[in-house]
């Protein structure tokens, strides 16, 4: 049959023309373009969003919320109010996390309303995300219906019927600070559901709460890891002390998890008992170094080296030579810790080493040492051939000695490495010295052809602090516009604008900014990833090949489409490939991401934070940040659940398979490849 008939009878059958679907689906493209121009502008244009909140299309107008969440005007408020009145959950939803967004608390009379649900009327959903942006509203207002609603139900924490929004209350009630509910909170700690009760500690233990005490400990021999990790970690030689715990008899009940059956329970156990920083400790640490988990026994020589000793030293000292790059960084850094100067021998055979990694490694140690023998070789190092390793070796410097490092680094202001830079910048500004002006301007100028902004925004901050010198504010400001009378970068106009207002008043503020993209492009980025994701359709998909093996990974183009558009192109010009997980830290996040390796570098572009609804449970793929819309080309993989992170790093993808190889990644570890599956 002919396929025009075919179309033809099909479109008879829905009974909508196909050309009427295209033509629908390029003016969703069309709206959804506008709101996403005026986001990644960070622009709040009130008509525009006006217009986008009442468009016909769902997916327009859960857009239209989030993008004024993301921008921050709180006079996108109204709308949003109005919006929480949406017939579609999803966007009633996102109007409820889009306030949280804005932290406006007049908003909190109309949460409440959906938060209590005192009708019986609101979606779940919907009544989730009121709740979580009280929580990040916060004050007394929002505590108080904290109060109220885990009051309501605790009566029913023994029975498997918390609702959600009341489990992620107990999860997010930790936000509230002072404020938060304690007693109500600890009334759920031993639910039925494991979710509520890890819920529950979570949040007293990010509180520090001294009344969780019992609760914690009993909550070590809990059935679930996850549970016994949280509460384990807490129970540190600084809680001791808060709750007049003997610290002998805490330590002891925190050792007994050092050799728990799961992994992320003995990493925690571990960084709890280094907190009591005694030797006696010692050898239920070193029993760890043959865990048949990598990362517990990277963990381990951390921990020896908070506890420190010759006994630590003796045995930390039988790893620095061979192993995984991960644990030989950490034995020596720990040695570092746990000898002191007489660790300089070992640290000395490192300064040479063909490996990039190892030599910043001992500069790293170095400053940890200190002392006139280790500043004086942190002086050579840094005229290393690599800038990675002069980087890390005039940061360990400016630590261990400031005034020689400003000695060494007044002439680096011209040295090719940006992040070399950026520490010479910070030594200028230290000396609260005008006459390091001239050198700070030469360094600007410099830095303005860097693929990172680094040396661009340590100068500004220079500046700005030598500007408050007493009657240097019109000198130094004057010294630059004559210079630099202007600024395109959002992020330089951003920087000045809280630590040199003189200047920020003649560059302008930092928004909008200038993205460099045309509508069209936004129409385009909407039509390929976010339309069909918003529709339910899998997003693209990547392989990482690591050479542990491949694990693949879903992107999430309804959440973060901008996100989600610039790692695919990243990924097809082969960005990431041949690159290191260069930060890898045990039950926490895997990061990969940065072509120098070290932590530093970035792909030339900035991305403006795209954070939703998405939660950051194991697994989730987030986008690193160096402060507020700095994101480029660094990601990373949470190991465990992270909830401080939510609203806060953009999530953009969600691991479908090979997370279990996550766990024997490393640091140092390769991605051999990135590809789209």
């Amino acid at each position: 049959m002919n396929p025009r008939w075919i179309r033809f009878a099909c479109s008879l059958f829905l009974g909508v023309p196909a050309s009427l679907h295209a033509q629908q689906d390029e003016a969703i493209a069309d709206a959804l373009a506008g709101v996403l121009a005026a986001a990644d502008a960070r622009n709040y244009d009130g008509p525009l969003f006006r217009s986008a909140s009442r468009h016909t299309d769902p997916i327009v107008r859960v857009q239209a919320a989030l993008a004024m969440g993301r921008i921050g005007q709180r006079g996108a408020t109204p709308i949003l109010l109005e919006l929480l009145a949406d017939p579609d959950t999803a966007v009633a939803a996102s109007a409820a996390f889009a306030i949280g967004l804005l932290r406006d608390p007049s908003a909190i009379p109309r949460l409440r309303l959906l938060a209590m649900d005192e009708t019986g009327h609101a979606a779940p959903g919907v009544q989730t995300e009121a709740v979580l942006a009280m929580a990040r509203i916060g004050g007394t207002d929002a505590a108080r219906v904290f109060t109220d609603l885990l009051t309501r139900w605790a009566s029913a924490a023994g029975l498997a019927a918390v609702p959600p929004p009341v489990t992620e209350a107990l999860g997010d009630a930790w936000r509230l600070g002072a404020d938060a509910p304690v007693a109500a909170i600890l009334a759920f700690a031993e639910a039925q559901d494991p979710n509520v009760r890890w819920r529950a500690l979570y949040s007293v233990g990010r509180l520090k709460a001294q009344a969780a005490a019992d609760v914690l400990l009993a909550a070590t021999e809990d059935s679930v890891a996850l549970i016994r990790a949280t509460a384990v970690r807490e129970l540190t030689v600084a809680y001791a002390d808060s709750t007049r715990i003997d610290r002998n008899a805490l330590a002891s009940r925190v050792r007994r998890l050092v050799a728990d059956s799961d992994a992320y329970v003995r990493v925690s156990a571990l960084r709890a008992l280094a907190t009591y920083g005694t030797q006696e400790l010692a050898a239920t640490v070193i029993e760890r170094l043959g865990d048949p988990d990598l990362n517990v026994r990277v963990q381990a020589l951390a921990a020896l080296g908070q506890l420190r000793g010759a006994q630590s030293a003796d045995e930390l000292a039988g790893y620095i030579d061979e192993g995984a790059f991960a644990i030989r960084r950490q034995a020596l850094l720990s040695l570092a810790r746990a000898a002191g100067p007489a660790a300089l021998d070992p640290v000395r055979k490192w300064r040479t080493d063909p490996d990039f990694r190892l030599r910043s490694t001992a500069a790293e140690a170095l400053g940890v040492i200190g002392g006139d023998s280790a500043v004086a070789a942190l002086e050579l190092m840094v005229r290393d051939k690599d800038g990675r390793v002069a980087a890390a070796a005039a940061s360990a410097l400016g630590d261990a000695d400031p005034a020689r490092a400003f000695n060494v680094l007044r002439t680096m202001t011209n040295h090719e490495d940006p992040i070399v830079r950026a520490f010479a910048a910070a030594r200028f500004a230290a000396r609260d010295d005008t006459s390091g002006v001239a050198a700070l301007l030469d360094l600007y100028a410099r830095a303005a052809r860097d693929p990172i902004p680094d040396a661009r925004i340590a100068a500004v901050t220079g500046l700005g602090r030598l500007s408050r010198a007493p009657g240097a504010g019109t000198l130094v400001v004057d010294a630059v516009l004559r210079r630099f009378p202007t600024c395109d970068d959002y992020l330089l106009r951003r920087v000045a604008g809280t630590q040199f207002p003189q200047l920020a008043a003649a560059w302008g503020p930092a928004e909008p900014i200038t993205t460099g993209r045309e509508r069209g492009d936004y129409r385009e980025i909407a039509r390929r990833i976010l339309i069909p994701s918003a529709r339910g359709a899998a997003g693209p998909g990547l392989v990482i090949e690591t050479d542990r093996g491949s694990l693949t990974m879903t992107l999430l183009g309804a959440d973060a489409p901008l996100t989600v558009n610039a790692f695919l192109r990243l990924a097809d010009r082969g960005y990431f490939d041949g690159s290191a997980w260069h930060r890898v830290v045990p039950g926490f996040v895997a990061q990969d991401g940065d072509p120098r390796g070290d932590g530093s570098g970035g792909p030339g572009f900035a991305l403006r934070d795209e954070v939703s609804r998405q939660h950051f449970t194991a697994g989730m793929v987030g986008l690193a940040l160096d402060g507020p819309d700095t994101g480029g080309s660094q990601f990373f993989i949470t190991l465990t659940p992270q909830p401080h992170l939510d609203a806060i790093y953009p999530v953009f993808g969600r691991v479908e398979s090979g997370f279990e190889l996550l766990a024997g990644i490393t640091q140092g570890d390769r991605i051999r490849r990135v590809r789209r599956k």
